[in-house]
């Protein structure tokens, strides 16, 4: 029998454990070989993500998958995870089934097409429910996929890719070509979340500028594709 078990921990995460059979942990582990192989960093050193990392990876990029009916990011989701966002508070932001998350975790899930995002006041009323301009239209994102590529980090597919907000939606930016780029799960996180920059150069294509943990020079890195 397959077995799946979950349970949150202290600080908020969720643990997952399976027991899987051959058919199904075969599927599994193609997945992750997939989705989870190494890829260099933007100045093409090896991938600096340890095993578990690319494979938490790999697992995120099939539940967008999954979410969007198998096919790719463009695709209306099947499955919405709800983002309720208190209009005076912005930082007590929860997830349904996860709770409390920080701001730069609302940053980058605003981004994120299987996300719908409710906005309510003081009283818990609902105010707004999603933004249309939140999202990237399919013409914008063809358009993203022509200039980018692919992720601008990793070189990962475009079909793969979210289309970040550089300056965020939740701060203000605009849904447009140029507040746009390319990214994939992976190398959306290590943007929100791992000090790493994005900027449109005067050329009007994507750079990104690493932490000092990375280059202590931060030298500004061109989209994969350049």
């Amino acid at each position: 029998i397959n077995t799946l078990t979950k349970h949150k921990t202290t600080d908020g995460r969720l643990h997952v454990e399976a027991d899987l059979d051959t058919e199904v942990g075969e599927k599994f582990q193609a997945a992750m070989e997939r989705y989870g192989a190494p890829r260099p960093e933007p100045d093409g050193s090896p991938d600096a993500r340890s095993t578990e990392r690319r494979l938490a990876d790999a697992l995120e990029v099939v539940l967008d998958i999954a979410a969007a009916g198998g096919h790719d990011m463009n695709s209306v989701p099947r499955t919405h995870v709800l983002l309720t966002i208190p209009a005076d508070n912005p930082q007590l932001a929860t997830l349904e089934h996860s709770g409390s998350i920080t701001r730069a975790t609302m940053n980058r899930l605003a981004c994120d097409p299987t996300i719908t995002p409710l906005l309510v006041d003081g009283e818990t009323v609902p105010l707004d429910v999603g933004r249309d301009k939140r999202l990237f239209t399919p013409a914008q994102r063809k358009a993203l996929y022509i200039r980018d590529r692919c992720c601008i980090k990793c070189g990962a597919p475009a079909e793969r890719c979210h289309a970040h907000h550089i300056t965020h939606w939740s701060q203000g930016g605009d849904t447009c070509l140029a507040n746009g780029c390319l990214l994939c799960p992976a190398c959306h996180a290590d943007i929100h979340h791992n000090g790493w920059d994005v900027y449109i150069g005067t050329d009007h294509h994507a750079w990104l500028t690493p932490p000092a943990t990375v280059d202590p020079h931060r030298r500004p890195v061109p989209s994969y594709n350049r």
